[in-house]
């Protein structure tokens, strides 16, 4: 494949990643306007099909199901841009500072960073969430920890060469401080892997979340949230099956959609570099 091949597919890729995640953004923004009704409100008409008042039905206390869904994927989204958002900020500074200065900061940094890489990432997330309980701050810290490591490698295996580059040497052999080397010399030329890897992060964080709230670690009641209402749903898969497919899908439609962003973020991106 052509390298115009490569950037065609790329951009075709982006295009409908972009497009996708526009949508969850709408959701996660506007969600509690769109919802047609109060996610918690209920009703006598428990788990009946699609109607024309309530298009994918109730659940078993008579709760209207696209409300929640909706609602639900603003809770999930909200924690997972959050989460996401404080580990890369933190794997950007450990990394950036463990591959610019190196030595024995850097092996101590990573040799810390290396027992929490060592575990399962779900596992981690269970025990982290169980020890400081479920809610919506301790979600957000927990995510954050479990990925920070491996942005941070993320992050230091480029500084490691591109600090020795030409123009970074120059730039020290004239008087620029370290820090605006490594913050305006070195950062730049690194954005590239973290975007692709921010991107599948997002992926891997929703179905983090999903599934700790689906084993009751996630935000607790009466807020909804896609885990949870798998959760809660399961029992009446064969009287409301809606109500297992509606947040299955909403969950797979939000990964994937991170995941096609990535894959045309990293198909232009090594194009552009070469």
């Amino acid at each position: 494949m052509t390298e115009r091949q490569r950037l065609g597919r790329g951009n075709a890729m982006m295009s409908i990643g972009l497009l996708m995640l526009a949508s969850l953004v709408a959701i996660t923004l506007f969600g509690t306007l769109i919802a047609p009704y109060n996610p918690s409100e209920t009703s006598a008409d428990s788990l009946a099909g699609p109607t024309a008042a309530h298009w994918l039905g109730t659940d078993s206390i008579g709760r209207d199901l696209l409300s929640r869904l909706i609602v639900g994927g603003r809770t999930t989204l909200l924690i997972t841009f959050v989460a996401v958002t404080l580990a890369v900020c933190c794997g950007l500074v450990l990394g950036l500072f463990c591959g610019y200065v190196g030595g024995l900061a850097d092996q101590v940094v990573m040799r810390i960073l290396d027992v929490v890489f060592a575990f399962p990432v779900f596992l981690l997330a269970i025990a982290v969430v169980a020890a400081l309980g479920p809610s919506v701050p301790n979600l957000i810290l927990t995510i954050a920890i479990v990925y920070t490591p491996r942005l941070a490698r993320v992050v230091r295996g480029p500084v490691l060469s591109v600090k020795r580059w030409d123009h970074v040497e120059a730039a020290r052999s004239v008087g620029v401080s370290e820090f605006n080397i490594a913050t305006r010399h070195v950062l730049p030329l690194i954005v590239s892997p973290v975007l692709v890897e921010t991107s599948l992060t997002l992926a891997q964080t929703i179905f983090t979340i999903t599934a700790l709230s689906f084993l009751g670690l996630g935000p607790p009641p009466p807020d909804p949230n896609w885990g949870a209402m798998l959760s809660e749903a399961r029992q009446f898969m064969e009287l409301a099956p809606l109500a297992v497919i509606g947040p299955a899908a909403a969950i797979v439609f939000a990964t994937l959609t991170f995941i096609v962003l990535a894959n045309g973020l990293r198909e232009r991106l090594d194009v552009a570099s070469r």
